[in-house]
């Protein structure tokens, strides 16, 4: 009774009039990040076939993307024709500096002021979440959320590494500033996009065995030498495939702060091995969720509420 109203998507607008629907949101890095289908649906009848519906995923394309396709489009039957990928300089730079971004404290001059070197570090990031977005096969644009304190220099960069990370469009967005306005050239770059062929792909067999597909996601996506799983998962993994869930899509439960299971490691890692302690079925949702060890859950963690603002990367204002 509690729940009843909850299953009611909310219409709400932006500042400009433009319809949102807001229904649920589990965050990507313990489950697949992304509104309901149900949300999705409305929306898509609402604008009717010639209109544009932008539904948003939780954290990068290594976690949040990934489990968008792989679970929520698997089970609606709904294919996305564009992705559009959103950065901005700073988080780029933190992904690329020499220091701790923490929470609470004033950030260093590096991350303030230009700093291209950091920049061109931190790309590496950006070009292998474009790279992760490609392996479903649809056009990738990069949007680059401009900010006051950012120089020309800076999102030249940006825009050109995006490019030659194969983007379809890297565009400019002044949102922040100028609202509905400052989006017009990516609303354009989204339109062009979406009259390219639709080549979009899961990125795995759901019939295949679980350890295989965990193995395709974390070599792809995370760019993992392999996965080493616990006694406990091995067992546990067992009995959901003699249950008969062997067959479900994958979730992995990994810190979106970096590509590893390690919170801490930035840019692009190629010699890890990803462990899964454990794993436990969501057989409501209908997905398996591994933990790797860097996260914990809500139900975990009773301090979720608090922690989860402590998001190292973050540029929202």
């Amino acid at each position: 009774m509690l729940l009843k109203d909850a299953l009611q998507p909310i219409l709400m607008q932006t500042v400009e009039g433009t319809p949102v629907f807001v229904h649920t949101s589990p965050l990507a890095d313990f489950a697949h990040g992304s509104a309901s289908i149900l949300a999705d649906k409305m929306a898509l009848k609402m604008v009717g076939p010639d209109g544009f519906v932008v539904t948003e995923t939780g954290h990068g394309a290594d976690i949040g993307l990934e489990k968008f396709f792989n679970i929520k489009c698997r089970y609606s039957d709904l294919q996305p024709d564009v992705v559009v990928m959103v950065t901005t300089i700073r988080s780029l730079k933190m992904h690329g500096g020499d220091h701790t971004v923490q929470t609470g404290l004033p950030l260093r001059k590096e991350y303030l002021q230009e700093n291209l070197k950091h920049l061109e570090t931190g790309c590496c990031h950006l070009r292998k979440q474009v790279e992760n977005a490609q392996a479903f096969g649809l056009p990738v644009i990069v949007a680059v959320n401009k900010f006051s304190s950012d120089t020309d220099a800076e999102l030249q960069l940006v825009c050109s590494q995006a490019r030659q990370a194969g983007a379809f469009e890297a565009v400019q967005c002044t949102n922040w500033s100028e609202g509905g306005a400052g989006a017009l050239n990516l609303a354009g770059a989204v339109q062009r996009a979406a009259q390219q062929p639709n080549l979009f792909k899961f990125l795995y067999d759901p019939q295949i065995p679980a350890v295989d597909k965990l193995r395709i996601v974390a070599k792809r996506m995370y760019s993992a030498k392999d996965i080493e799983l616990s006694p406990k998962a091995v067992e546990k993994l067992a009995l959901y495939t003699k249950q008969g869930f062997g067959n479900l899509p994958v979730c992995v439960a990994k810190t979106h702060l970096s590509l590893s299971n390690d919170p801490m490691l930035k840019g692009v890692p190629t010699d890890f091995i990803l462990p899964i302690t454990d794993i436990n079925v969501n057989a409501g949702a209908g997905f398996l969720c591994s933990l790797t060890g860097s996260t914990n859950t809500e139900v975990d963690d009773p301090m979720w509420p608090c922690f989860h603002g402590n998001n190292l990367y973050s540029d929202r204002k």
